[in-house]
């Protein structure tokens, strides 16, 4: 179940870690192909596994270049693999964190092997329960109630040991120590587990909010258009969190914007309905904003038409751009603005659209192209703004369900939305979960 962190193509030489993360993304994003595009048959695709020695428990990593192995699973049972070699708890029954999370930089917080993660719990969480929808419709049931038994007691784990009063700590060392905590110096709170709480559905809905709230108020620095990682950054307290402490103070992961995390927090806000909060952060976040006059350009630096992957957030540098065209975080761009903030998802051959824009708007278009075929979609608050279900119609007629059919039929089609626009809410609720039909 476990994956190289990094590799070189095309011979794959790479390097093996003890990162807790890296292969959970495997069935995170098999779970989001599958049922965008429900293409069930991906998961028979049969790959074979890579053979090298484990990494040691004295040893951080090694570089080296790996075998193809004999041994072969279809995709589904490398998921199953990945998961199972997840769910490794320490003590406060949250996952291990290894030599390192999301946050490579963290690489000493678990690095004996007891340190545990916040984040990751979230993030397990989100991928058991997506899973378990994946496994049900292979009638893979036993699977599907291992991977909900889990996630259920991951909950309660974290509700129990992650809370610090007005935001969900960060991890814990190697020694029990917390960190993102109150009770810290440095890295008081960070924001990818109060994000993360929103985007798993896993955290206590009042504190979810609570947790968002202390973002905006502690990280999001409204003047020099950026949202920190966490604060305040590691610089002088005897917390030895790993590399990421010799980064100046306020630059890329230490306490800079590290965008990936600033986008997340971005969709919280959306999840949770703050719409007009959320379109603010996007606008906060939207590189064009940071180049539309000469001083915005000296101060950014970078090209203000790609995402930069971190933004400084220490003076003299304060606004700068680092790292363009080189960040996972312009997928998550275009998701936070497609998905997230215009609502649009892709249900296999249906469209759902779950609008959230902001109570400037009144109305806005899309033109989505399914294959060779265009949908205009026409979406609109109700002049009278009254509550009630969403009307929809495609090519004047009313459409009884919440999605709209789609057919590669070469034909123009027409879709009418009128919305009840609540304040900063969009009548509907969230439907960024969708189900899978089993197969």
């Amino acid at each position: 179940g476990d994956v190289q962190h990094w590799w070189h193509p095309p011979a794959g030489r790479g390097v093996r870690t003890h990162f807790s993360d890296d292969y959970l993304w495997l069935p995170y994003v098999t779970c989001r192909y599958v049922v965008s595009v429900a293409d069930t048959g991906v998961l028979d695709e049969t790959i074979p596994f890579l053979d090298a020695r484990p990494v040691m428990p004295e040893e951080e990593a090694y570089y080296d270049l790996p075998n193809r192995s004999q041994e072969s699973g279809t995709l589904y049972e490398h998921c199953v693999r990945a998961i199972e070699h997840g769910l490794n708890f320490g003590k406060h029954g949250l996952p291990l964190i290894g030599s390192g999370d999301w946050n490579d930089g963290m690489n000493m917080v678990g690095n004996e092997g007891r340190g545990e993660s916040v984040w990751l719990a979230f993030f397990l969480y989100d991928v058991l329960t997506q899973f378990a929808e994946v496994a049900r419709a292979r009638a893979d049931a036993a699977f599907a109630d291992r991977c909900l038994e889990q996630a259920g007691q991951l909950q309660k784990n974290i509700e129990q040991h992650a809370w610090d009063g007005e935001w969900y700590r960060r991890a814990y060392f190697d020694n029990g120590e917390p960190l993102g905590s109150r009770e810290n110096l440095e890295c008081q709170i960070d924001s990818l587990p109060q994000s993360w709480s929103v985007i798993s559905k896993a955290g206590d809905p009042q504190r979810s909010r609570q947790a968002m709230h202390a973002v905006d108020e502690h990280l999001v620095r409204r003047e020099a258009k950026l949202i920190q990682l966490f604060h305040p950054p590691f610089d002088k307290s005897p917390l030895n969190p790993g590399y990421i402490k010799g980064y100046i103070p306020g630059v890329r992961e230490n306490g800079g914007q590290y965008t990936h995390g600033a986008i997340w927090s971005t969709m919280a806000f959306a999840l949770l309905g703050e719409s007009d909060r959320a379109w603010e952060l996007f606008a906060l976040l939207n590189p064009v904003h940071h180049g539309g006059t000469p001083e915005q350009i000296v101060t950014y630096k970078v090209e203000p038409y790609v995402v930069a992957a971190d933004v400084y957030a220490v003076a003299p540098h304060t606004g700068r751009g680092g790292w363009t065209w080189y960040t996972g975080s312009a997928g998550w761009m275009y998701r936070l603005l497609t998905e997230t903030l215009l609502g649009v998802h892709l249900e296999g051959n249906r469209l759902r659209v779950v609008p959230r824009f902001p109570a400037s708007w009144t109305a806005y278009k899309i033109h989505y192209r399914y294959r060779q075929t265009v949908y205009h979609i026409s979406v609109a608050a109700r002049a009278d703004d009254s509550a009630g279900p969403n009307e929809l119609s495609l090519d004047g007629q009313p459409l009884v369900e919440e999605t709209i059919p789609l057919r590669d039929d070469h034909i123009e089609h027409f879709v009418e939305m009128r919305v009840a626009k609540t304040g900063n809410r969009i009548a509907g609720g969230d439907s960024s979960r969708a189900r899978l039909a089993p197969s």
